[in-house]
């Protein structure tokens, strides 16, 4: 048992990689960022961000951990600004990502929302997130809900991303979480567990075979298409010698 995990009280083994991973598999320990959606002092989604990353490090897995407080508005300031420049890295990097909002007023918060609208579908040939696992967590500050978690569902599929089956939802917040900042001994608890760990099991099944798996029929033929027309076009555009005659 971990010393820093002390509410687990049965063995929690990390995955094994011989069972999930692919002749292709990098070896390196799974890359996982978290983002989460608050900037208050007592940011609950920030705590329960924290509680997942020491989880997914017991289960072997590379963590980083992105704070949105001074990222700016989507727009107002140029793509190089350095912290839109360090969440779309830090995308890139991952090979799974973890998300965790607080519901305000039925929905995600514009401080959860603002990061993702910052990571683009595309970058040149390069693709933040698609491909990547996701798992996606909700802190409530009443009754327990699912509002953010399905949102959060739905923006894993706008960026092309493999959304793990498990969720989990926190209800009243304030009651979860002791004067340390640590997740106290519950349901809800071992629920974040299940989480994670199906995370890094889904991580390594994926990685190494994202490509192949995103790879699409409509992207092809658009390619091909492309080709073609640009092949034409060489063929029309009149030669050196010919433009001098």
């Amino acid at each position: 048992m971990a010393t820093n995990l002390p509410h687990l009280t049965h063995d929690l083994p990390a995955p094994r990689p011989e069972r999930l991973s692919t002749i292709d598999d990098p070896g390196h320990p799974p890359r996982i960022l978290l983002l989460y959606g608050s900037l208050r002092p007592q940011s609950f989604s920030r705590k329960l961000a924290l509680e997942a990353e020491r989880i997914l490090q017991h289960l072997g897995a590379d963590t980083r951990v992105f704070d949105p407080a001074t990222l700016p508005m989507l727009d107002s300031v140029a793509p190089d600004h350095p912290k839109v420049r360090e969440l779309r890295a830090l995308s890139t990097w991952s090979e799974g990502q973890v998300w965790v909002s607080p519901e305000r007023h039925g929905t995600v918060t514009g401080v959860f929302k603002n990061q993702i609208d910052w990571l683009p579908l595309e970058e040149g040939s390069v693709r933040p997130t698609q491909g990547r696992t996701l798992a996606v967590l909700q802190v409530c500050g009443g009754s327990q809900s699912f509002n953010v978690v399905n949102t959060l569902r739905v923006l894993g599929r706008w960026m092309r991303m493999v959304t793990i089956p498990n969720q989990s939802s926190v209800p009243k917040a304030w009651q979860e979480f002791d004067g340390e900042g640590r997740m106290k001994p519950s349901a809800f608890y071992d629920r974040v567990v299940d989480v994670m760990e199906e995370l890094v099991k889904f991580t390594y099944l994926v990685r190494g075979r994202s490509d192949y798996l995103v790879d699409r029929y409509s992207e092809r033929k658009g390619a091909m298409e492309a080709h073609a027309l640009a092949d034409a076009a060489r063929v029309v555009e009149p030669s050196a010698s010919e433009s001098r005659a």
